[in-house]
This record gives C-alpha cells, structure tokens and sequence, in this order.
C-alpha cells in the first residue's frame, strides 16, 4: 500500500475515533507495514493537525501505549466563529417574551452545533470526562456534540419520568429565574456511580436548572469536572446560583422596548 493511501486511511480513522487510544501494532497489522513507518505517518499527521489548527496526537509511552487524537480548534478560528454566532444572535426580531432568544435554528445546524462541540471538547478534554450530562431538549444536540469529540455518551435529564427508562432518582429544585419549585429525573441505569462528567446546557439565566442537575448528580456520587453554556444571560434581578462555568457568548442587554440586543464573547478565553 502506498504510503498516501495509508495516510488516507490512519487520519480517518483516528478522526472518527478521538480521545482512544490507539497502539502502533494496530495500524501496522491493519496497513501491514512495519512500526518505523507507521511512527513516521503518525508524525506526518500530527503536524498536519496542528497546521490546521484541529487537534494534535497525544503519544502514550510503555507496553499499554500508543496514540490519541485531542480535538482542538485553535484560539483564532474560534475568536472568528464565536463573533460571527454573537452577531447572528443580534438580530432584534429573536427577542422572546422574558428576555429570552430564538436559537432553535442555529441549534438546527449541524455544521455550527459541530463546530460548538469542538469549541467545549477544547476547553475540557483534557479532565477526563467520563459522560456529558444535559436537561431535555434544547441541550441535546450541543451534548451530543461535545460527547462526538470526546467519544463519551450523552445522559439526558428529563422534567418527567418515562415509564420505558425504568427506575429513576427524581429531585425538586427552584429554578432561578422563575423561582418556581420543578422536578427533574434522571434514570438509575444512564449513569455509572462515581462517574466524572460535563454538564452542558444552551442558555443560563440565574442557573438554576444547572445547580438542580449538579444536585440530582451527587445523588450518583459523580464529580462535575465542567458546565458549558452556549449562551449566558446577564441578568441583575436574579442573584446566580452557578458561578464555576464556561460560556461561549454573553448576552448583557435584551431591549424589548427598543427591540435592542448586545451579544459579546463570554467567558471561555478567560
């Protein structure tokens, strides 16, 4: 096999497989060519990586050893995307009764919820997530999408049981912008005792719904390593319950009067 049909090859399937660890005698039995040559298209691949400004592979010494693929974006691509997403979300008429925006047709978009989850995986692939935790439904496709670059599963908390996810743990919390008492559920079986895991969510007012999933969590004995937020809101009225998080936009100004709104870069190049 010719080295570029090899290169081919190995960069697909390190790219569908992130985060894995993948040893030298894999690729060699696979391409049959011999370990040296593998290193060097494993070097070549690396710098392209880098070059591009994607990732880069994490080489893992000793008998266990081998290579990972970290999903990155580097610093100046996601400057670039996250000002662009701040001024579509400007646009006045997504202002929503209660200070809220319209953002099911960007959440609709696989290409920007990719590139959302490649912006998180950066931030946190490096604290061994063991699973991405998020609320019914807006959440959802962001999850799945960091949960795509750091090759976890997705956990779904749901406001309501369904009788076909079997027994759950249930809790009541005060949501912190309407100061109501919810209810949340999470099934027994979706969660590993203990587990290490990211809570992300698509929008944060005071946080509540946040604090009410950190809450339901340690009834799992799990460590919340990250919260992600796309966008935070900044609100004076309401005190925020959740202060450890990271947010790709900042939303300080929603003007229904004068239908106005100030969208700026968050919290996730600080």
């Amino acid at each position: 096999m010719k080295r570029s049909d090899r290169l081919i090859g190995m960069t697909q399937y390190v790219l569908e497989n992130p985060m894995k660890l993948i040893s030298l005698p894999y690729f060699s039995e696979r391409y049959d060519a011999a370990k040296s040559s593998i290193s060097e298209d494993l070097t070549i691949m690396n710098k392209m990586f880098k070059d591009e400004g994607i990732g880069y592979l994490e080489s893992i010494a000793g008998a266990a050893g081998g290579i990972r693929y970290i999903p990155q974006y580097n610093e100046s691509q996601s400057i670039a995307f996250i000002e662009h997403l701040a001024g579509r979300l400007e646009d006045p008429n997504r202002i929503l009764p209660g200070g809220y925006l319209f953002m099911s047709d960007i959440l609709g978009e696989p290409k920007t919820v990719s590139t959302i989850g490649r912006l998180f995986a950066t931030a946190f692939a490096h604290l061994n997530i063991e699973a991405i935790v998020t609320v019914a439904t807006k959440g959802i496709p962001i999850a799945y999408a960091v949960a795509s670059f750091l090759n976890v599963p997705v956990v779904i908390v749901r406001r309501d049981p369904k009788i076909t996810e079997g027994s759950t743990v249930s809790i009541n919390y005060v949501s912190g912008s309407s100061r109501k008492i919810q209810t949340m559920v999470l099934t027994k079986r979706s969660l590993k005792q203990g587990s290490t895991v990211c809570i992300i969510d698509d929008f944060m007012k005071a946080g509540g719904t946040i604090d009410g999933m950190k809450s339901l969590l340690k009834e799992f004995d799990a460590h919340v390593a990250a919260i992600g937020v796309l966008a935070e809101a900044e609100d004076e009225e309401d005190e925020r319950v959740v202060t450890d998080y990271t947010s790709l936009l900042q939303i300080s100004n929603v003007d229904v009067k004068n239908t106005q709104i100030d969208v700026s870069r968050g919290n996730f190049f600080n």
